[in-house]
């Protein structure tokens, strides 16, 4: 097995995709540290993940949103395991609003969350997985290449995450770290339908829906994070998530007059 006896770590393991994530890559042979912030969830998905895998899973309680805790995570999947060898930054949160009543703390917060704790998290790991030819993978969003309406400060946000994510290529993929960025749809969940409910109150019936009323279906996690693992395997750069998306995207350099109308035609 290609990931036989090899470390992946990941944050907001406890549920959704994170789980998905984590449960794919220790099929895969990976012994695999689960991270979150909520201690007694996180003991919890410990426990069915250890049904499933053993002793090759263990769990850290921290918040990816300080830097004591980012280092302290590393450290103890290090000292636990002997080693580092991927690093899934998937901690993050979406939102609902209109752009103009987001307000700059609105805007901080959320880069806090679905940027600056991926640079918190990918700096405390970077030398571990340098010297292993390992892996970050950057969960970002089909929001990270293109804007959608009503979704507040999380495109603004995801851009960014796809900003650094090409920098750490170009200045660490000479290294041998390999930098994947996933940009997903909408992820299949069974509280898809009102997750977004107060967010959204005094908003169109889209801003409810998964991605802002995206027009596609949910994606299944599971398949997701398998496709995650072969991705690190191939040492993609990217994966686009229906792949369609990308002849939107790329149409959108293009013409970014033609980029608005798809969107709203989509949504």
């Amino acid at each position: 097995m290609p990931w036989s006896d090899k470390v992946a770590l990941v944050t907001g393991g406890s549920s959704g995709l994170g789980l998905a994530i984590a449960g794919a890559f220790a099929d895969a042979g990976c012994r695999v540290a689960i991270a979150a912030r909520d201690a007694a969830k996180l003991a919890a998905t410990e426990a069915e993940l250890r049904e499933r895998f053993g002793d090759r899973v263990m769990a850290v309680a921290a918040d990816a949103t300080r830097d004591e805790d980012a280092a302290r995570m590393v450290a103890g999947v290090i000292e636990r395991f002997g080693r580092l060898d991927v690093l899934v930054n998937n901690v993050g949160r979406s939102t609902r609003a209109e752009v103009l009543e987001v307000t700059p703390e609105q805007m901080r917060e959320m880069l806090e969350i679905n940027l600056i704790s991926a640079v918190r998290c990918t700096r405390a790991a970077a030398s571990a997985l340098i010297a292993r030819r390992g892996h970050v993978v950057n969960i970002g969003s089909l929001a990270s290449k293109a804007a959608g309406r009503l979704l507040g400060a999380y495109p603004a946000s995801k851009f960014a995450l796809a900003g650094y994510t090409q920098q750490l290529r170009l200045e660490l993929e000479p290294q041998g770290l390999h930098v994947l960025l996933v940009c997903p749809g909408p992820i299949a969940r069974d509280d898809a339908g009102e997750r977004y409910d107060a967010a959204a109150a005094g908003l169109p019936e889209a801003a409810r829906r998964p991605g802002g009323g995206v027009k596609l279906r949910g994606i299944d996690p599971a398949d997701l994070a398998r496709r995650i693992v072969v991705a690190c395997e191939r040492r993609k750069k990217e994966l686009v998530v229906p792949a369609k998306a990308r002849l939107l995207f790329a149409l959108a350099q293009l013409s970014p007059g033609l980029g608005d109308w798809l969107v709203r035609r989509m949504t």
